[in-house]
C-alpha cells in the first residue's frame, strides 16, 4: 500500500477520512478525497491515541490499526475498575498501564519480567507478550496461569466465564491474529480490553467487532 500524505488524492484518501471520522472524537472531516492539513492533523491525533509514531502519514501501521478497528480508550466513558474485591489481578494490570517497548536495541526490563513467567522466557520486548502479561498479573496475586506465551493457551485454562470485568478474553481477528487480555466491558460495536502488547504497550483499547471475535472468556478456579 502506498502511504498517503499531504497532497494525496483519490478514493483511498476518502476511505481514510471515513475511518478517521469513525475512530476519532471531535470535529468530523469532510470526506472530499483530498489529503489536506485537516486530514493530516486527524491522522496525527489517531496515531498518537493508539501509540503509533505521529508523523501524519497514513502508512502500513496506521492502516492496520484503522482496518482492525483498534482505538485507544482513555476517556472517562470507560472507567477503570476501582475495587480489587472480585478481580485483584485487574488492579495489578491497571498499575502497569504505560509500560511500553523501547526503541532501538534496548528492551524494557519490566516487559522482560512479564516474559519470565512463561516457558519461552523471551529476552526481547519485541517478542509478542500479551500472554506473558496476563500470566504475570495473575502470578502477582498468587494464581498460576498457563505458563505459555501463546494467547490460545488460555482457551481451556480455568473455567468458562461470561464477559465481565476481569475475565480473561481470548480474541481472534479476521486477519488471523490471536490476542489475550483482560475484559473491562463491551459495547454494541467494541470489546473494551486492558492488556499488554496493545500497540506495543500496556493500555486500554477498543477492539472493533467488525474485525475481532471472542473465542471465549476464562476465570480462575479458586
Amino acid at each position: 500500500m502506498i502511504p498517503l500524505r499531504i497532497g494525496s488524492r483519490g478514493p483511498e484518501v476518502a476511505r481514510l477520512q471515513v475511518f478517521l471520522n469513525k475512530h476519532l472524537q471531535g470535529p468530523t472531516l469532510k470526506v472530499d478525497a483530498v489529503f489536506g492539513p485537516r486530514t493530516e492533523a486527524a491522522v496525527k491525533r489517531y496515531q498518537a491515541s493508539v501509540g503509533i509514531g505521529a508523523d501524519g502519514i497514513a502508512g502500513v501501521k496506521t492502516w492496520d490499526a484503522l482496518e482492525r478497528g483498534v482505538m485507544d480508550c482513555r476517556d472517562a466513558s470507560h472507567p477503570l475498575p476501582t475495587t480489587s474485591h472480585n478481580a485483584p489481578w485487574l488492579i495489578v494490570a491497571t498499575r502497569e498501564i504505560g509500560q511500553s517497548e523501547l526503541d532501538g536495541a534496548m528492551h524494557n526490563p519490566r516487559i522482560l519480567r512479564y516474559h519470565s513467567t512463561t516457558s519461552l522466557r523471551a529476552t526481547s520486548d519485541e517478542v509478542p507478550w500479551c500472554s506473558a502479561f496476563v500470566n504475570w498479573c495473575l502470578r502477582q496475586v498468587g494464581i498460576a496461569g498457563t505458563n505459555s506465551a501463546a494467547a490460545r493457551s488460555w482457551l481451556h485454562w480455568g473455567k468458562a466465564s461470561v464477559p465481565m470485568a476481569g475475565a480473561i478474553a481470548i480474541m481472534h481477528s479476521d486477519k488471523g491474529d490471536t490476542h489475550v487480555a483482560f475484559s473491562l466491558s463491551e459495547t454494541r460495536d467494541h470489546f473494551v480490553l486492558l492488556g499488554g502488547n496493545q500497540h506495543d504497550e500496556v493500555r486500554r483499547s477498543l477492539y472493533g467487532k467488525r474485525h475481532w471475535q471472542s473465542l471465549g472468556y476464562r476465570w480462575p478456579i479458586h
